[in-house]
């Protein structure tokens, strides 16, 4: 395992994911539900933003690595079903759009690994929609952590648009990839 910084950031983004979900578990008298969601909302921000940072640092410092490709989407994905399965809890996410993203991160996690056994990974590679998603996702799930309106924006009901996006587009990237993998596998 190579530790550097890019690697330490995508651990310490794995060491969030609970952090985000012990905040719903203090008492009020420790902390508020305001301060419990702007500190969840927080937390995964800060959590999203070492995602960028981890892939840009390894790059630019030379220090990307096999470890660090599997660690990196690990870490996503842990953290985007971690905050789904809160926010379903919560009743801030409908059950049906967070079996939606969990189940397609699954199922595009083990179509990876299967191309990649053949040989064929690159031809599964993220794409554009694949980013739009995540992007939908990781602007949702602090609106929805947020929960309370902001400057009079209505940042609960944003989220829930946005998640809704994500859902769309979650499913459009799983086709997509899947159409990419057939092809592959109908040239064998």
């Amino acid at each position: 395992m190579d530790f550097n910084l890019p690697n330490a950031l995508t651990w310490a983004r794995i060491v969030m994911i609970p952090l985000v979900l012990a905040v719903f578990f203090l008492p009020a008298e420790v902390l508020s539900p305001h301060h419990q969601n702007v500190t969840a909302c927080v937390l995964f921000v800060v959590a999203a933003v070492t995602d960028w940072f981890d892939g840009y640092l390894a790059r630019r410092m030379g220090v990307t690595s096999a470890f660090g490709a599997f660690l990196d989407p690990v870490a996503d994905k842990l953290m985007v079903c971690a905050a789904l399965v809160l926010l379903v809890w919560l009743d801030r996410c409908n059950v049906l759009l967070a079996f939606i993203i969990i189940g397609r991160e699954i199922t595009i996690s083990a179509l990876r690994e299967w191309m990649a056994q053949l040989g064929k990974s690159r031809s599964v590679a993220v794409s554009f929609i694949g980013k739009l998603k995540t992007t939908a996702q990781m602007v949702a799930i602090p609106l929805l952590l947020f929960q309370d309106d902001l400057f009079g924006l209505p940042i609960h009901q944003l989220g829930v648009v946005l998640m809704w996006v994500a859902a769309v587009l979650t499913l459009w990237s799983m086709v997509y990839y899947m159409r990419k993998a057939l092809a592959v596998l109908s040239e064998k």
